[in-house]
């Protein structure tokens, strides 16, 4: 598709910018050695990402969605990458007894859940007087009632047993200032942070740590032929970021990565955002001036020396 020849092209484009070599491992190989981690929306884009990942570095990997064919070609190829375990579970998110069930086959083969990632999404651009009540539902139920279905039964079994467990909620950077056009997105997502937020205060006292990414542009297939159906959208997406690029999946993954670990162990309740400066860049009164050319600050300088 057009699209992602683009995305492509942009990234050559800029990559002057980054000059980071992702052939040296950042963390030892064993960094989750014997964690077993369950990633939701695990077989396709970050989720799948991430999981590459954690197998790298050691871990146990359920991933689970809807679609288990895909599982299953998933599950086949991050173990032959890795070497370790990594199993597929199908599972909607949406309905509790079916989260419930990743659970007990996740605890029947690798003898316990340590960590839950919150992965799993649903999201669309429309503007909202467009949209179904449905529509509405669809974004909302996958999105919240999924994070939350997925948490509390992995809280309750943690809880329960006295493991100290982890979870790791995938969130977005609009979560806290909302945005037009993905209005379903945008609530569901703030929900995800209060309950990342709430739960991290309340099962504190059971070792139990709670903490979100929030993302900005990491290109997967799925997404953003969803949110930039036009070929342009991604050049006026990439404008507003100061690094002038998407993010790489390694980048993400590896601050998944620690935030699963035992070395972020006093990090809880909190929102790490990985989005190029894009959230500043964007928020700043005067930021629009980035597209002064240097003959005109010139000009302008003078202007305002004249004033003084």
């Amino acid at each position: 598709m057009r699209l992602f020849k683009l995305n492509s092209n942009i990234s050559k484009k800029n990559c002057y910018r980054h000059k980071i070599s992702y052939s040296k491992i950042m963390y030892k190989d064993d960094l989750l050695k014997g964690k077993t981690i369950i990633v939701t929306g695990g077989g396709t884009g970050l989720g799948k990402s991430m999981s590459l990942r954690f197998s790298e570095l050691g871990a146990n990997v359920v991933i689970t969605s809807r679609k288990l064919d895909i599982l299953s070609e998933t599950a086949k190829e991050l173990q032959a990458q890795t070497g370790n375990p990594v199993m597929a579970a199908q599972a909607d998110v949406r309905k509790p007894f079916e989260n419930e069930d990743v659970l007990k086959l996740a605890i029947e083969r690798f003898g316990q859940v340590d960590v839950l990632v919150n992965n799993a999404a649903g999201n669309f651009i429309s503007p909202t007087e467009r949209l179904s009540y449905r529509a509405f539902d669809t974004v909302v139920d996958i999105v919240l009632k999924g994070t939350y279905n997925f948490t509390l039964a992995a809280g309750k079994y943690w809880i329960e047993n006295k493991i100290p467990g982890i979870v790791l909620n995938t969130v977005t950077t609009y979560a806290t200032t909302g945005t037009a056009y993905v209005v379903p997105s945008a609530i569901s997502k703030a929900g995800v942070v209060n309950l990342t937020k709430s739960l991290a205060a309340e099962w504190g006292k059971y070792g139990i740590r709670l903490n979100a990414i929030a993302p900005g542009p990491f290109p997967t297939k799925g997404a953003w032929q969803r949110l930039l159906p036009d070929p342009k959208f991604e050049k006026m997406l990439l404008n507003r970021i100061p690094l002038k690029r998407p993010g790489e999946h390694i980048e993400l993954a590896n601050l998944a990565a620690f935030l699963v670990s035992d070395f972020s162990g006093y990090i809880t309740g909190d929102v790490i955002t990985i989005d190029g400066g894009e959230t500043v860049g964007t928020a700043g009164e005067f930021n629009w001036l980035d597209a002064i050319k240097p003959e005109e600050w010139d000009i302008y300088e003078k202007i305002v020396r004249g004033k003084e």
